[in-house]
């Protein structure tokens, strides 16, 4: 039975990754920390665990010497990984540490653990930095034609409130998004950036935030070197996505009802332009708490583990 150490347990993601670990039968929870919370029963967090004396610790990253794990999964904001980061790497080596975060996403020494485009780096690594959750929307969409796009792709998303995490702001405020749709980040975005970094070559990306909770819709538009038809791209993608229990494809516009409170990503939708069979648009789906965030984080360290890939994930 391999440990893991989770810093920052009150968090959204945080918290989903215990539901995960409590079902998981190769992982055991060595604790869980909270810089505010500490003392917090954990199934205050996550009503599903196992122990009802189980509680959020305090730690500080000069104390991780003081405990030990397998993996440590850092589910901090972004720009404060680092330090425990370095801490971990000190004290224990030989761990896995697994970065929630954007600070390791254009790291070359960090595995990108987006394990349907990546996996074999993935795969006994030390250290891995989990995709951004429109960034794995995105390049879950893109990656079957990356080799074939003439121009910059459009990207337009929608994710749930729960993307702006805990601390309240417009953009997590059920009142202020009742009735609304509120875009935001038009340019530049981290996402952007970084589904842009992984691609080789600049994506546009325009994220926008929903009055539901949780889950995201990505909608692709983008230009081809050569004319295609519908059947040819859900061939493609088809045989792209063949081998992935965690992706299905769709030849219908998937919904973010379908795949809510799942591990899995659906791509599909696929459209022709009738005026211009280069011009084609492709919707992907997926939980951003889920295979945006905690389930893929979990693919991960079941990579970096040795364990089998989806092991905890189907139920």
């Amino acid at each position: 039975m391999k440990t893991v150490a989770l810093i920052g347990g009150r968090g959204y993601t945080g918290a989903e990754l215990l539901g995960l670990l409590a079902r998981h039968p190769g992982l055991d929870l060595a604790f869980a920390s909270s810089t505010s919370q500490a003392g917090l029963p954990v199934r205050e967090i996550c009503p599903a665990w196992p122990d009802a004396e189980a509680k959020l610790v305090a730690l500080s990253a000069d104390a991780v010497p003081t405990r030990s794990a397998d993996a440590w999964v850092l589910a901090v904001p972004n720009g404060a990984a680092a330090e425990w980061a370095v801490a971990i790497e000190a004290a224990h080596p030989d761990a896995v540490i697994i970065d929630l975060s954007a600070d390791y996403r254009f790291d070359e020494d960090w595995a990108y653990g987006l394990p349907e485009l990546n996996r074999d780096a993935i795969i006994g690594a030390k250290r891995i930095a989990n995709p951004g959750c429109y960034a794995t929307a995105a390049q879950l969409a893109l990656a079957p034609i990356a080799d074939r796009l003439e121009t910059t792709p459009s990207l337009f998303g929608v994710s749930g409130y729960s993307g702006a995490g805990r601390t309240p702001s417009p953009k997590n405020d059920p009142e202020r998004l009742a009735d609304n749709l509120m875009p935001y980040a038009l340019a530049g975005h981290m996402h952007e950036r970084e589904v842009s970094h992984r691609l080789g070559r600049p994506v546009r990306f325009m994220p926008h935030v929903a009055s539901f909770f949780r889950g995201i819709s990505m909608t692709v538009a983008a230009r081809l070197e050569s004319p295609v038809t519908v059947d040819d791209l859900e061939t493609l993608y088809r045989e792209r996505y063949a081998d992935e229990p965690r992706v299905s494809v769709s030849r219908e516009i998937p919904e973010v009802t379908t795949v809510r409170e799942t591990p899995d990503a659906i791509v599909g939708g696929f459209t022709v332009s009738p005026d211009d069979p280069c011009e084609i648009t492709v919707v992907s789906v997926l939980d951003n708490l889920s295979k945006g965030a905690a389930s893929q984080a979990l693919q991960n360290l079941n990579l970096a583990l040795g364990l089998d890939e989806h092991m905890g994930l189907d139920t």
